[in-house]
């Protein structure tokens, strides 16, 4: 059976607390996901000050400070990660974390995670993917606000640091929060795979469940969503977080979905097999016929139950004659002909 790789992004949503973050980890686990991410960084290292807000981030937070002032609110320490990663494995979930600056892979590479997430942000910075590649583990690239050549350019970047294909899966994104149906555009997810023979995954900004649930009927491996305590906390992405019950709908509805998926090959089902005598028509007669009538197609009619001769072999009945008289609604078998 298909099992789609579901992560919970709590991000910066423990809002700079370790505590938060250890309820976010222990949320992520009840929700029935996979694996919990959050977000390595130092602020300083990634922003200068005179980094604006994006527009989701100022409606959520309010137009006054920088982006800087902003994370350093959310910061939380690199000294924390270690603590919070061995708490992850101790309630028997993945840790993972998108690092944003050197000193944040570092702190990750000393924690010898299996798979890192690269965020969409930092797709286009080339001594940071050399940094993310010359390491061992697997690598979840999102694709935010990337076009085909500047996917194709990172990729080159990791291949050439020692990558291989089956190391890599690309996650399809859009990077607005929250995302309009209309800007989604699911599809992208197969021309990615088409076009560079990856593993292909979805990571949603959508309010709601529906998408992502769509991403996985479309051939998601990875499906990523964001987690939040309580949508009314304060802080940029919280609103566009799904809360515990709602996300763990959304991973039942997506373990439903993958059973729903099945095998691909066009056959029927057990369930169905007990279904299709009774469901399924046989060649019945209209009215009595004598012994020896040369049978009309007027003669016949197709009725239940299906354990009969089937009406795909009516070319076959008509023209024949009775080898015995038969009664009306009588259902024809081979040995009634001659």
């Amino acid at each position: 059976m298909n099992h789609t790789t579901i992560i919970a992004e709590a991000g910066v949503n423990h809002n700079g607390r370790l505590d938060l973050a250890f309820r976010l980890v222990d949320a992520a686990l009840a929700a029935g996901a996979d694996v919990v991410k959050f977000q390595t960084a130092v602020p300083d290292l990634v922003m200068t000050d005179q980094a604006r807000k994006a527009v989701y981030q100022r409606r959520a937070t309010g137009a006054s400070g920088s982006q800087l002032e902003m994370a350093r609110k959310l910061h939380l320490p690199l000294s924390s990660f270690p603590a919070l990663s061995r708490y992850c494995t101790e309630q028997g979930i993945q840790f993972m974390s998108s690092p944003f600056d050197h000193k944040s892979i570092g702190v990750l590479k000393a924690l010898e995670l299996p798979t890192v997430k690269v965020p969409s942000g930092e797709i286009t910075n080339r001594p940071y993917l050399e940094s993310i590649g010359a390491y061992k583990w697997n690598i979840i690239l999102s694709t935010g606000m990337a076009n085909l050549g500047e996917v194709e350019a990172a990729l080159s970047v990791l291949f050439a640091c020692g990558k291989k294909p089956e190391q890599i899966t690309l996650l399809h994104c859009t990077t607005d929060y929250p995302t309009d149906a209309e800007n989604v555009n699911l599809l992208a997810m197969q021309t990615l795979a088409d076009a560079f023979g990856v593993k292909v995954g979805y990571s949603d900004h959508t309010l709601g469940i529906e998408i992502p649930i769509a991403a996985v009927a479309l051939g998601a491996s990875v499906l990523e969503k964001h987690l939040t305590l309580d949508r009314k906390l304060p802080g940029p992405d919280h609103q566009a977080s799904l809360e515990p019950c709602a996300f763990q709908e959304m991973v039942a509805a997506i373990r439903k979905v993958e059973k729903a998926l099945g095998r691909g090959i066009k056959a029927p089902c057990v369930a169905e097999l007990r279904n299709k005598i009774v469901a399924r028509k046989s060649i019945h007669t209209v009215k009595p016929l004598r012994r020896g009538h040369l049978i009309k197609e007027t003669d016949l009619i197709m009725k239940r139950p299906g354990d009969g001769i089937s009406p795909m072999s009516l070319p076959d009945v008509v023209g024949r004659r009775t080898g015995r008289a038969l009664k009306t609604d009588h259902k024809i078998k081979w040995v009634d002909l001659k």
